[in-house]
């Protein structure tokens, strides 16, 4: 038996063609929704783009940190206002130590210029010792009965003897009656000066010496018990007398 199939109405609503419209106009929306986000991030993109392009974004500046730089230029006008300005140095100042070490400057010309003072030289005396500095060993008179017309001087053997006064030398040798080697100096004003004993004499006859001259050696030639000079003075050749008096008022103290 064959089934009737059910008789559709025309005024009963079709439900299987209606309930599929509702649903594509949700997903429509949806689709309309996701196409205008993604537009609106298309456009924002190529706005960020064009402005990254043509106008550089400014740094972000920190406000604490704009203080501070505006606090540290006030502070360093402030300074440099209340200063006063220093000129640098070309080269470091040298310090206390430095200045002590450097080395002494220079005389100026002027004190280099300062004249000296002359050096005054003594004239030498008419009469001077004949050994100066000598030990008196005997003076002049009676000794052992006979006289002793001098003064014995003694010092080393080979000290030098200087001329009493200046004169001309008259005898240089031997003179015999015990003398020695001997030297006789004529002082031209009628008196003599005898040198006896010598080891070496310095001087020929004729000779014009001056006072002071070294004339001959001390030495022990002729009657002598030791190395001495025998000096006496002749008012006239061989016509001795007292050497201290005599020479005492000339300025020279023989010792005796």
């Amino acid at each position: 038996m064959q089934e009737d199939s059910p008789v559709q109405n025309e005024n009963t609503p079709d439900t299987t063609q209606t309930a599929p419209p509702r649903r594509t106009g949700r997903r429509n929306r949806l689709i309309v929704l996701g196409a205008a986000a993604l537009v609106a991030l298309g456009l924002g993109g190529v706005a960020v783009a064009t402005s990254g392009t043509d106008h550089p974004a400014p740094a972000a500046v920190s406000l604490d940190a704009q203080a501070r730089a505006d606090s540290a230029s006030r502070a360093d006008r402030s300074v440099r206002e209340s200063s006063t300005p220093v000129t640098p140095s070309l080269s470091p100042t040298p310090s206390p130590s430095a200045v002590s070490a450097s080395p002494t400057p220079a005389k100026t010309a002027a004190a280099k210029a300062k004249p000296k003072p002359k050096k005054t030289t003594k004239p030498t005396p008419a009469w001077v010792d004949p050994m100066p500095g000598a030990a008196v060993t005997s003076c002049y008179g009676q000794r052992w009965g006979t006289l002793h017309a001098g003064i014995d001087l003694a010092l080393p053997s080979g000290t030098p003897i200087h001329a009493a006064a200046a004169g001309t030398v008259t005898q240089a040798g031997d003179a015999s009656d015990g003398y020695g080697n001997s030297v006789f100096i004529d002082h031209g004003n009628g008196y003599l000066t005898h040198y006896a004993h010598q080891s070496r004499i310095a001087v020929t006859v004729g000779q014009k010496v001056k006072a002071g001259q070294v004339i001959g050696y001390e030495g022990a030639t002729g009657d002598a018990t030791g190395p001495h000079l025998h000096f006496e003075v002749h008012q006239g050749m061989w016509n001795q007398i007292d050497p201290a008096p005599f020479m005492r008022a000339r300025g020279v103290d023989l010792g005796c």
